[in-house]
Formats: C-alpha cells, structure tokens, sequence
C-alpha cells in the first residue's frame, strides 16, 4: 500500500449560503456533478457533431456561473466568507456562537477574562446590523409594504405639533429673586417607596419649597424595607444638574449650612391628600419662619394635582428637565438601548407580575391553583398590603380591569395589533411569581425577548446588583428609548413614562384597555380575525395621541402635560 504523502495540502472549504443552493433546481445541480464518460473511439467518431453541443454547453454554463457570481455579490455579503486563514476552525465559530445570539450576550456565559472580548464581539455585530439613518430614526421597514401591519404598528401617532413650552409669568419671575436668595428657611423632605415614586415626591418637594419661598436641602433617600436600597440622592440623580437647572426656580443646597446645623427641625406630619398651596401657606409658614427648618415625610399624592399655571410648569421643569439620571447609569442604560436597537427598532414592555404586586392589587396570577393559594395565604396573613379596595373580590377586580394583565393577555394584545412575531421586546420590572413559566405563553409566541440581565456583561450590573432604585432607573432609560412601549398594568412607571413620551412629541404608547378586553378573552368562540379587528379598534385612541388634561380632572401634570407644559396654536390642536 503505497504511504499517503504527510505534506499534502490540506482541504478548505467555502461554504455557499443555503439560500442559493436551494435556489438551483435538481436538474441544474444533478447537470453540475454528472459527468458522463465516453471511450475515447466514440468521442472521435462523433466529434463533428459533438463540437458544436458542447461549445453552446459551454457558453450556457458560463453564463450561469457569471449569474451565480452576480446573485452572491448583490444580496450577500462576502465578506465572512472570505477568511485570512487558510483554514477557519470551527471549533471556534461554535465557541463565538456560543457568546452571542441574535447579537445579543447571553449572561452567564463567559467569566471576566473573556469580557472585552465579547464585547468586541457584541459591539461589531451591533455596527454590521445597523440599516441606514434618516433624520436620526432607524429604518426597519424595509421590505414591508406600505400599509401593511409590520408598518402600522411601528407607526408613531400624530403629536399635532405640540412642542414643550415652560414660559414662566412675569410675576414668577419677578419674586424668583427673593426666593433663590434665601438663607434663612430651609425645607427638609425624606422620600419613600421605589425609584418612580421617589422621583414623584420629589417633584412636589420642589413645589412646595418654592409655595414656602424656602431653600430645599437635597432630598433623603429612605432606606427601602423591602429591596434594602440604601442609595442616596446623588448615586441615582445627576445632582450638579439637579441644581443648575433650578437655579432660577428654588435654592438648593446638599446639607444644612452651619448657622442652622443646631436648630432642630419641625417635623410635621404627613400633609392630608391633594392640599392647596394656601393650605400649605397657612399650615407651615409661619412655623417655618419661627424654626427655620421643616422637615416633611410622605408627600406621596399629598400636593394637588390642580395647581396654578406656574406652578404646574414647575412640576414639568422637575420632571423632564432637572431629574436627570446620574452619569454611571444613563451610560448603561444607552448602551443597553444600542444593543437592542442594533437590529431595528423595539417595543418595551412593563411587567407587572411580581408576587407583591398580586397581593397588592388583590388579584390572581391564574397560572394554577397552587400560585393562586399562596397568593390568597399571603393577603390573609398580611391584609395591610393590600392597596386596592378590600371590599371587592378578585372577580369583581378582574371584570373592571384593575388587574395586571398576564403573559397570556400580553401576547393575545400584541398579536392583534399587528405586532409581528419577530418583534425586539425589552421587558422591564422584577422577576414574575412563577417564572419562567409564567411567561411562556409570551416568549412562545415572541422568541426575540430580553431583558436588562440578558443584553448586559456580568461586570456591568455587578455594581448595582443590590440597588433596586438603580436597576429601576437602568430600565426606565431603555424603556423610554423604545419606539413603542406598553405596561401590562399602571404604576408609577408607566405613567412617568407616558409624560415623559408625550413631551419628547409623542412617541407611541400602548395602553391596554383591560375592562373592555376581558369579555373577549373569556369567548373562546370568538374567531381571531374578529378578536383582532375588535381589538384594533377599542385602541385606535389609546396609542400615545395627544391628550389635554383639562379632559382629565385630577390627574397628574407629569403624565398629561398639554396645555400647561406644551403648546400649539393650530386648529388642529385644539381640536382634541
């Protein structure tokens, strides 16, 4: 047996996408690979005849392959495909498969030393899947016809030019002056609950500094019983720009000046409900000017929603324009926002399935019996925590649309509204009673689904892997980067969120219509065409389009911001 030679080169291939090879027919291919032998008397003996057949064979064949060359180089990029090496192994294509799905990090994967490898590896998939820019909104449309849903449900609504407009009164600004030179009342406040409501009470702690013409010390953060938080103002707000951006409105200091350090405090109880400015005049002031400090706990909703027009653009000022995340977090939160709009554009869910949030709201996660009772056994043992109104049942609760909606509903909702199933859905809030379970029915049905755990680098959540106010905010920023966003339930978040979306021009936003919603999840006789067009219709108005607030009687300026925090003239605004 003759000895294989040691030094023959070793075989390479190119690998040809599938799309090509399926694009050959049977016969094409089979013609590729036959080669029918004939002895060398027969080949001589019809030479004549045969010359002629196979130069026209010829020219066939080379026009197919000129076709073939001119298929790759149009709708395929080469590129990978070429390798500097003479061999790629695939041993480590298997490993980068490995890293990275969908261009998307899977945590867990690698440990620290391989990190700035991966995100070598996440940050050019990121760059080869961008689609060209135009007015700095990213297509990713293309290939949809126009009309067709895929296009309609990432269409924004019409924000019938509305525009933030914050012109304070003359009289505001006239007694500015006085009030920013302050230095000699002082207000304290201690904030309470989760980030969005923390933000919330911060607010209105403005407000009512400046009601009381009184310096602000930086609010407290309260240490959160339940997460543990012990963050303060300046780990989860850009304070410096927190103060900057006042500096016209209220005066602001991080900590109590020495001429006051002594003075104790009045400390005052939690005001009733949505009190007036002159109620907060008349029950504080002349305290305030005797003392010197006020410190205040609890202003959850304690402040009217209904104030003066200046007042309100305040509210607005605080909210939209002053209460800018701290520097650490808006830089992961926008590299999160690049990772999931590397492919196009996404939808943000908020999900409210959380086991608190079941025993709060009084309602029941219906994944089975067992979850059911031990949400029950938990509202029996600690009746405090229910927040909604206890002489409702959970029937009664779900028919008028107090619940959150389940993984179920979620995926039912999106569906009808022309969510196609190959949607980027970033999902924000804790992890669901029951799991992964809980959101099968979801995940099922929309495979492209991450959230901040799945798209960041261990070392990057690390830091703030025991501040729940900070993680909060991290999902706030790529929640409010979205092209379209929905929660499953309301909350504070949510309708951050929805003002937010509204005075950045009206970006879309989902809200579900839960109590018209629920007979038709219950009528399995329903055809889908019908469930869905139904659908369509009950939220053709509930998409994010401009609503007054004067239509909304007590609700929160933060959340409605026309007309007191953005205006228009045209006919067409006023229309609404």
């Amino acid at each position: 047996m003759a000895k294989k030679n040691s030094n023959s080169k070793k075989q390479c291939y190119i690998s040809v996408p599938s799309q090509i090879i399926n694009s050959l027919s049977t016969s094409s291919l089979q013609s590729l690979l036959d080669s029918p032998k004939k002895s060398s008397k027969t080949y001589n003996k019809y030479l004549s005849l045969s010359t002629y057949r196979n130069s026209k064979k010829l020219w066939l064949l080379a026009i197919f392959l000129f076709g073939l060359l001119g298929m790759l180089k149009l709708n395929f990029n080469l590129n990978p495909l070429i390798v500097s090496y003479p061999c790629f192994s695939s041993q480590s294509l298997l490993q980068s498969q490995s890293l990275v799905s969908n261009g998307v990090l899977k945590s867990g994967v690698i440990d620290r030393e391989k990190e700035n490898v991966v995100e070598d590896v996440i940050m050019n998939d990121s760059v080869q899947s961008l689609k060209p820019i135009s007015n700095g909104v990213l297509k990713s449309n293309e290939g949809f016809e126009e009309g067709s849903e895929e296009v309609e449900f990432w269409k924004q609504p019409d924000g019938l030019g509305y525009k933030p407009c914050l012109d304070f009164s003359e009289d505001y600004r006239k007694s500015t002056t006085g009030i920013v030179s302050e230095r000699s009342k002082y207000l304290m406040v201690v904030v309470s609950g989760g980030m969005n409501q923390q933000r919330n009470q911060i607010v209105d702690a403005v407000v009512i500094a400046r009601i009381l013409g009184a310096a602000l010390v930086v609010p407290i953060l309260q240490v959160n019983v339940i997460w543990g938080d012990e963050s303060e103002f300046s780990d989860i707000f850009d304070l410096e720009h927190f103060k900057n951006v006042l500096a016209d409105d209220v005066h602001i200091v991080s900590s109590l000046p020495s001429t006051h350090l002594m003075t104790r405090p009045v400390e005052q109880k939690s005001p009733p409900h949505h009190v007036s400015p002159s109620w907060i005049r008349s029950r504080y002031l002349r305290k305030l000017r005797r003392e010197g400090v006020l410190l205040l706990r609890g202003l959850d909703s304690r402040l009217s929603k209904d104030l003066p027009s200046d007042l309100q653009k305040l509210r607005c000022k605080v909210a939209f324009r002053a209460l800018r995340f701290a520097p650490p977090i808006v830089e992961l939160g926008n590299k999160l926002t690049e990772r999931m709009r590397s492919k196009g554009q996404y939808l943000a869910l908020h999900l409210r399935m959380e086991k608190d949030v079941w025993v709060r709201t009084g309602c029941l996660p219906g994944l089975s019996p067992k979850y059911d009772e031990m949400i029950n056994n938990e509202r029996i043992q600690r009746p405090e925590l229910l927040t909604a109104r206890s002489n409702m049942s959970y029937h009664d609760r779900k028919l008028a649309g107090l619940c959150p909606l389940n993984a179920y509903e979620v995926m039912r909702l999106l569906k009808a509204l022309g969510a196609p199933r190959d949607t980027r859905i970033y999902w924000a809030g804790g992890q669901p009673l029951g799991g992964k379970e809980a959101l099968q029915p979801l995940t099922s049905e929309f495979p492209n689904f991450f959230n901040k755990e799945d798209l960041a680098l261990p070392s990057e959540l690390e830091p703030f892997a025991k501040k729940a106010s900070i993680m909060a905010a991290i999902d706030y920023i790529v929640c409010e980067s979205s092209d379209v966003f929905m929660p499953s339930h309301g909350g504070n978040m949510g309708h951050a969120i929805q003002g937010r979306r509204a005075y950045a021009g009206h970006k879309k936003y989902i809200t579900p219509n839960k109590r018209h919603m629920l007979p038709l999840f219950l009528d399995s006789s329903l055809p889908e065409p019908e469930f869905n067009r139904i659908i369509k219709e009950l939220h053709q108005d509930s998409l994010g389009q401009p609503e007054r607030r004067t239509s909304k009687v007590g609700r929160d300026v933060t959340k409605y911001p026309i007309p007191e925090c953005m205006c228009n003239n045209s006919s067409d605004a006023r229309t609404i």
